[in-house]
């Protein structure tokens, strides 16, 4: 979930909608600031490209009560994943990770929320890793406990993840941005994880990869914006969820098909995984 702080500009090749596929953008930051004064812009850019769902990723408490009122605001397109983000771990104290477990365990069956996320461990805040791995466990005990999915991070940590998960019984797993190690993925697919992938797949050689070794039925598009891509097509634009046909197309190529053979069983994954059933 990267961010550079820079604001936000619509994109210049918003495409008219013309095509009957539907996509969806399974992992973005709505909430994030950068996203603040811009909201209607991207949801709008999104409808035009046909994306009829998306799933925004809280980091701390702020954002969790901010992504429901978006999801409020965009009934029937936003959807809501409620966590702490290991990146934010270092920041908030003991009571506000408290208080944010808290408020999560409150919204209990709110029909907007389809997971709890981003949640997970990154190997870049090492000194902090015992508390990382603290509230990593905590979460996924909320996500047990309210049988909801978990989206994870897993920078650096896949590995170490993936041997934690089969010690609780959560509901369904998403890994996201998976991008290696690659001979982590059969285990990920073997246990029926989802992993999902974004704009980076367009010129990413790694990701092509992870693509090709991944069963359409395991996979889904994502944006994980505001992210800012400096190769081409994206050139420095900041992410919306309009580049996921984009991505939909990479996929195809990657896999050597037709873009509606790689839309379809998306759309679909993404209803059985967050229990969805979209219009």
């Amino acid at each position: 979930m990267p961010r550079d702080g820079r604001n936000y500009k619509a994109t210049n090749s918003v495409p008219h909608r013309t095509s009957k596929m539907r996509y969806i953008d399974a992992h973005i930051h709505l909430s994030d600031p950068e996203y603040a004064n811009c909201v209607d812009v991207v949801v709008a850019e999104a409808r035009n490209a046909n994306v009829v769902a998306m799933v925004s990723n809280s980091v701390d408490l702020k954002t969790c009560m901010e992504n429901l009122k978006l999801a409020d605001r965009y009934k029937d397109l936003v959807y809501v994943a409620l966590g702490i983000h290991p990146w934010n771990v270092q920041t908030m104290t003991d009571a506000e990770i408290q208080q944010t477990i808290d408020y999560i365990q409150s919204q209990k069956g709110h029909s907007t929320v389809v997971a709890i996320g981003e949640i997970g461990l990154d190997s870049k805040y090492e000194k902090i890793m015992d508390k990382q791995m603290k509230v990593f466990d905590e979460m996924l005990h909320l996500a047990e406990r309210l049988d909801l999915p978990v989206v994870i991070h897993s920078r650096g940590m896949t590995e170490k993840i993936i041997e934690m998960l089969p010690s609780y019984s959560v509901k369904k797993v998403l890994l996201h941005w998976f991008s290696h190690p690659v001979s982590a993925l059969p285990t990920a697919i073997d246990r029926g994880y989802y992993i999902t992938e974004g704009p980076v797949a367009v010129y990413s050689d790694g990701i092509q990869e992870v693509i090709r070794k991944t069963p359409l039925a395991n996979l889904m598009t994502e944006t994980d914006g505001p992210v800012r891509y400096f190769k081409p097509p994206f050139n420095g634009k900041t992410t919306t969820p309009a580049y996921i046909p984009t991505v939909v197309k990479a996929i195809a190529g990657a896999k050597n098909t037709d873009v509606e053979d790689v839309a379809t069983p998306i759309l679909d994954s993404f209803e059985a995984f967050f229990g969805v059933r979209l219009n």
